[in-house]
């Protein structure tokens, strides 16, 4: 493993343990607790997307006329993960982004989407992201993880938004929060199959093939740079701070 990216999960284990271990995923007892979880969740399922294509924006050419942009290598990890995230196959083998795939599942158990809905109607009617986060009625700690994305999205250089996507964004599953889902799943299999499928996906495809691109991503942008980084360990320590105030939401 290379060196500098050792020492960055080392100086991201506590954080990460402590959401590792985060209350909320003991909260998630029945199904009314899965949709009530989805239906916050689906936030970061959603701003996960815009922070992707932000790096999309900046690590290849997607304007006219197209000009070779950075190294070919790192346009493939990019374009690799994209494809993955944008266009996945449902559990009917349909293409499918992993955000709609979310939508569709809390559809399936019952889950109510109108905060997220609502969001995207504002930015729908012309609102700027900020200005329909601040509009949407949600949580105040939902917010400040929706600010802190965009703000990464928008202003961050290429390796702070590769570190945050990487290490600071990647959705903790811990083996209790899995055997929960399958508790409720033998109980609910009609209202929970697509979410299962959903957590299943994720783990094989988002914390597998996708984490070693990603992870490849932030070795060419920081390279030999030490100041790089460190900013980029203290971009994903403060992403997994702003996760634990989404949990800590869903928990409230």
């Amino acid at each position: 493993m290379n060196a500098n990216i050792a020492k960055l999960n080392q100086s991201i284990l506590p954080i990460r343990e402590k959401l590792l271990q985060h209350p909320v995923y003991a909260q998630i007892q029945d199904l009314k607790g899965l949709q009530q979880f989805a239906s916050f969740h689906v936030f970061a399922v959603w701003d996960f997307m815009s922070l992707l294509k932000s790096l999309q924006i900046g690590l290849t050419c997607v304007q006219l006329p197209w000009v070779p942009v950075g190294s070919a290598n790192t346009r493939y990890l990019i374009n690799e993960i994209v494809a993955g995230e944008e266009s996945d196959v449902d559990e009917q083998g349909n293409r499918i982004s992993h955000f709609e795939l979310y939508k569709k599942a809390m559809l399936q158990m019952g889950a109510t989407s109108s905060n997220i809905d609502s969001l995207l109607d504002l930015i729908h009617s012309g609102q700027s992201i900020e200005t329909a986060i601040h509009n949407v009625d949600i949580p105040n700690q939902v917010k400040e993880f929706l600010m802190f994305t965009f703000d990464i999205a928008q202003n961050a250089p290429l390796h702070v938004k590769a570190a945050v996507f990487t290490f600071g964004r990647e959705d903790l599953i811990p083996d209790m929060f899995t055997e929960l889902l399958n508790k409720i799943y033998s109980k609910h299999p009609e209202q929970v199959s697509v979410f299962k499928y959903y957590i299943e996906r994720h783990i094989e495809v988002d914390g597998g093939h996708h984490s070693q691109l990603a992870t490849e991503m932030v070795v060419e942008l920081c390279g030999d740079d030490l100041n790089k980084w460190e900013q980029a360990t203290q971009a994903a320590i403060t992403s997994l701070e702003m996760r634990a105030k989404l949990w800590d939401a869903i928990l409230n």
